[in-house]
């Protein structure tokens, strides 16, 4: 008896979810915001490729650095299509960077609320 080999996107929509510790409905919302891209079997189910999962936990850590998720698809539209590892540092650079911009955005505000001075008379958004 020879066995078949399935070839192409194999992973379900609740594959995913659980391989990036998400729910089954973040999936289906990150694929309609052009983040993950699925494949229709005949009986019109999602499939997923093996990468799908890493791309998730990617979306959720720059969600986590306080992108939103228009960002995050300009981030991952800026990869060319077959990224090497060299691509991958540079999102990993570019997270890092916007990270530590917006840490020093907030402690110049705690240092802004730390002031002696009343808080009417902290700098807003448009005054920094």
């Amino acid at each position: 008896m020879s066995s078949t080999r399935l070839e192409g996107p194999t992973l379900t929509v609740g594959d995913v979810a659980a391989a990036s510790g998400v729910a089954a409905s973040a999936i289906r919302f990150y694929e309609r915001q052009g983040l993950l891209t699925s494949h229709r079997t005949s009986g019109n189910q999602r499939r997923y490729d093996e990468f799908a999962p890493c791309m998730v936990r990617i979306c959720r850590v720059a969600q986590r650095v306080g992108l939103t998720v228009q960002e995050v698809v300009a981030l991952f539209d800026a990869l060319p299509e077959e990224p090497t590892l060299d691509d991958w540092q540079g999102l990993t650079d570019s997270l890092v960077a916007e990270a530590e911009r917006r840490i020093a955005d907030l402690r110049r505000t705690l240092d802004d609320l730390a002031s002696d001075g009343p808080l009417c008379a902290v700098p807003g958004v448009d005054d920094v």
